[in-house]
């Protein structure tokens, strides 16, 4: 078995292929994130040609519904990842997420994006998203972290690339046509890159790997329902949903934050957001290997600190610098957590019901997806600013480093 061969390359320089194929399919995956680009033209396409009376607030909906029913999808398709196979279950999700797409150009109204985008297109990304974390998880026991924080690292960066070509479209074809473009586009994509992939026997190990007892403890070989019933369990999955609040209220506020908070103009600050995305997508396997050298406690807790820190110098001190600082910290450390939480999960639980285990896990992330910037809009109107967001954002920092720090331990061998 130690003689494996992957892409007519020995397992162990093969599978980083596996992980670049699970980064391409991520960055198509990730193209929500580039969904601001769409707001105005859809606007200005319900209102103008067919004479329909929407808000902007009515178009930001679909990107709403799309992160639910992303997070939802994750949790219930996760048992089939492992009886139809990577391949298999990747393409089902690639298929939904370009007809969601490709539905989209069709619509006559704005709710109508709610199903066919928002709950079609979700599932579709929830399906698929689980795979390729997966795939790298099981296909790199002794570096985990890093495999997986490479492959969700196209997702983090997806949007840099996919609204800067979504805006060349809509200027060149108009918005309808641009989601024809995307759904075709990714349909054959996704269906391409995962043709290739592949769980490793059940046997193989890498050469020269040899986990010592402390790593074999800590990788505890348990199903979901043991998982559910550890203290672990709820540590990680409360530490996830604080650093994916806090990310994703920084992702939701950051433009107006700048303009009108800080005085930054409009145009630098949307150049500034599209850099704050490298340290979202950066931050994924930078704390990926972090947390391969060092335990999850202690990467948690980092993190935690980090986004403390930040939120407390931009309250304390709004201005030009420390906005910078401060969101490139929170942006980071969001990526982060999209490579933690998944790292951890296989390292508290192991990876024999790894999709199931992760899938109840990544709840977190939709739980913070809502909860993070409806609060930022609850205290933007109650107090008619966004300084007011930081303060609790660092108290959530306080209480997750605590929970990190109480909660965050091995756990005992399933018996």
């Amino acid at each position: 078995m130690q003689n494996l061969m992957l892409f007519k390359m020995e397992a162990e320089k093969g599978r980083w292929i596996l992980v670049l194929l699970g980064l391409f399919i991520n960055l198509c995956l990730g193209s929500i994130y580039s969904w601001s680009v769409f707001v105005s033209p859809l606007t200005e396409f319900f209102t103008k040609e067919l004479g329909q009376v929407v808000t902007a607030n009515d178009v930001l909906m679909p990107f709403s519904v799309f992160l639910v029913f992303f997070a939802i999808a994750m949790p219930l398709t996760g048992k089939y990842i492992d009886i139809l196979g990577p391949k298999k279950t990747t393409i089902i999700g690639g298929v939904l997420t370009g007809l969601g797409w490709l539905l989209a150009s069709t619509v006559g109204s704005v709710q109508m994006l709610y199903i066919v985008y928002g709950v079609i297109g979700g599932l579709g990304v929830g399906i698929a998203y689980g795979v390729p974390v997966a795939v790298s998880a099981r296909w790199f026991p002794d570096k985990r972290g890093l495999a997986v924080g490479l492959t969700v690292l196209g997702f983090g960066f997806s949007a840099f690339l996919t609204a800067n070509l979504a805006g060349f479209l809509i200027d060149l074809y108009g918005v309808m046509n641009t989601f024809r473009i995307f759904g075709v586009a990714f349909i054959l994509l996704i269906v391409l890159l995962a043709l290739p992939l592949s769980f490793p026997p059940a046997d193989w190990r890498p050469k020269g790997w040899n986990p010592d007892v402390s790593t074999k403890k800590i990788a505890c070989e348990c199903d979901r329902s043991f998982m559910v019933r550890t203290k672990t369990f709820y540590g990680l999955w409360f530490c996830y949903f604080i650093g994916c609040l806090a990310g994703l209220m920084a992702i939701s506020i950051a433009k107006p934050v700048g303009t009108e908070v800080v005085g930054i103009a409009p145009g630098l600050t949307i150049m500034l957001v599209g850099f704050f995305a490298i340290f979202n997508g950066g931050g994924r396997p930078v704390f990926g290997g972090l947390t391969d050298r060092f335990n999850t406690k202690n990467i948690a807790m980092l993190s935690f600190a980090l986004i403390g820190g930040a939120s407390c110098a931009m309250w304390l001190v709004p201005c030009v610098p420390v906005y910078i600082l401060a969101f490139a910290v929170l942006w980071g450390c969001l990526g982060g957590w999209l490579a933690i939480a998944p790292t951890a999960t296989a390292g508290f639980f192991g990876t024999c019901d790894y999709p199931r285990c992760y899938g109840m896990v990544f709840l977190a992330y939709g739980a913070g997806a809502i909860a993070g910037p409806q609060l930022a809009g609850f205290i933007k109107t109650t107090t008619g600013t966004y300084l007011g967001v930081f303060p609790f954002v660092m108290i959530f920092a306080i209480i997750g480093f605590l929970v990190a720090f109480g909660l965050l331990n091995p756990v005992t061998r399933q018996t």
